[in-house]
């Protein structure tokens, strides 16, 4: 049958929010929060068919309705009706299991086939070997507003290599590693627009405590990087959607803010959290790849050092409750913005909700972090946390390390890891009292420096 087929009649009263229709997710084992509009003060019977429960909800004066479904373990497909009077609306094919909310900007937006001229790295193979039925996908249309919106133009469409050339391809890693794990149906939302700064996936209220933001009037002409116009249009329509967690892939159009991107994001997903009112769900973000700014630099002006932004988004792991960042020092691309390698952040994502979410908690994940430095007559000795089993001093010692003295003057570094520890011996012939290490701190760099478990150490400074 048809999207959301209706029956008994040609003009239905009940009206659905996109993202609740056929071949649809909903979160499994919840109490999943199920709405839509009809006449004002309706009465309305939903019916689903994996328990054969009837819920009885009552419209409110504009039409408004909402209801608790009690969702079982993974499985289906199965049906749910909506009865108003006569009218009778069925959603048919829908799954139970985990649900994920994907947003960002280009990076999560570049679909499985690639931007013009800019490839992902296996994607036509991939999108030819996407076939699965119990891997969902919705894209939210493009949307700007000034006001708060209630419902998105978005359809729910089965893996197949169809729909999944269209998909963004960090999401559609991310669920297929989830899939391949987990083995229960998967739902990927994805709500992203590339070339978008925060402050458009920020409300109001979490904007007010940045004075420099200047925000929106009735006056101002809206496009995407407009504060707000982004939750207005592509965030506020899901808000209650129940739902397991978040994965973020943002932080390019920031790059040169990079001072206030901390405390946004912080204040960012303080709010979705307390807007969506379902807990204090996971939210698993990229940290941005390398790439060569100067190529976007304004003719006469030095290149802002996207290290900085890299070194915001380290803060922000450490302010969010139940958040955690991937590295990707290891997956940039210098003449690209667009990384081709989406299997990398996809998969990295994947990783850290299993191992947070879905209780791999044996299994480490996390890259190794920074943690302080000692210094010993020429000798710095950098310590790293995060990295129970060492870091992998088999690839070599590490390039990209700078280290300085009290004139500030930083010098290329030579290194040496201490064999099964997390310590890093730094030095250099022109620094005879080091104060400062610096590694891999600038815009076209290559991680050399791994933990045991294979993930890259982000770029830092000391001297922070």
């Amino acid at each position: 049958m048809g999207l959301m087929s209706i029956v008994c009649a040609l003009q239905a009263e009940i009206r659905l929010p996109a993202f609740f229709s056929d071949n649809m997710v909903l979160q499994q084992q919840c109490q999943a929060n199920f709405w839509g509009w009809a006449d004002a003060d309706q009465s309305l019977k939903i019916k689903t068919s994996w328990d054969n429960a009837t819920y009885k909800v009552q419209a409110d004066e504009k039409g408004a309705w909402k209801v608790q479904l009690q969702t079982p373990s993974a499985g289906g497909p199965y049906t749910i009706s909506i009865t108003a009077g006569k009218e009778q609306l069925k959603l048919e094919n829908v799954l139970i299991g985990e649900v994920w909310f994907c947003a960002g900007q280009s990076n999560m937006e570049q679909p499985m086939k690639g931007y013009p001229a800019q490839s992902i790295t296996n994607g036509t193979r991939d999108i030819l070997l996407s076939g699965d039925p119990q891997l969902r996908l919705l894209t939210t249309k493009r949307k700007v507003s000034f006001t708060a919106l209630d419902d998105v133009t978005a359809t729910w469409a089965e893996a197949c290599p169809e729909s999944v050339h269209d998909f963004s391809a960090t999401a559609y890693y991310f669920g297929r590693f989830l899939r391949q794990s987990l083995d229960c149906p998967i739902g990927l939302v994805v709500s992203a627009w590339g070339g978008t700064c925060i402050e458009a996936w920020m409300d109001d209220a979490s904007l007010a405590a940045f004075d420099q933001v200047k925000m929106p009037t009735a006056e101002t002409k809206m496009h995407s990087n407009i504060p707000t116009a982004l939750f207005n249009g592509m965030v506020h329509p899901y808000l209650g959607m129940s739902m397991r967690g978040v994965i973020w892939y943002q932080g390019e159009s920031n790059y040169d803010r990079a001072h206030t991107y901390a405390d946004m994001m912080q204040a960012m997903v303080s709010t979705w959290r307390k807007h969506w009112n379902i807990g204090e769900f996971p939210f698993y973000y990229c940290q941005i790849a390398p790439y060569d700014y100067s190529i976007i630099t304004p003719k006469g002006q030095e290149p802002i050092n996207s290290a900085l932004l890299r070194e915001a988004q380290m803060k922000a792991e450490d302010v969010i409750p139940n958040a955690a960042m991937v590295v990707l020092l290891d997956a940039g691309m210098w003449s690209g913005i667009h990384p081709s390698n989406k299997q990398t952040p996809g998969e990295r994502l994947a990783m850290q909700a299993l191992a947070h979410t879905y209780g791999h908690s044996k299994v480490n994940v996390q890259s190794p972090r920074y943690a302080s430095v000692e210094f010993q007559d020429t000798m710095a000795i950098v310590s790293f946390d995060r990295s129970p089993r060492g870091l992998d001093a088999t690839l070599g010692a590490p390039s990209g390390f700078e280290i300085a003295g009290p004139d500030s003057v930083f010098y290329p570094a030579k290194t040496h890891i201490r064999w099964n520890t997390n310590l890093v011996e730094v030095s250099a012939p022109e620094v005879k009292k080091p104060v400062a290490v610096r590694y891999a701190f600038g815009n076209c760099v290559e991680a050399s420096l791994f933990g045991q478990n294979g993930m890259p150490v982000s770029s830092f400074r000391t001297d922070f």
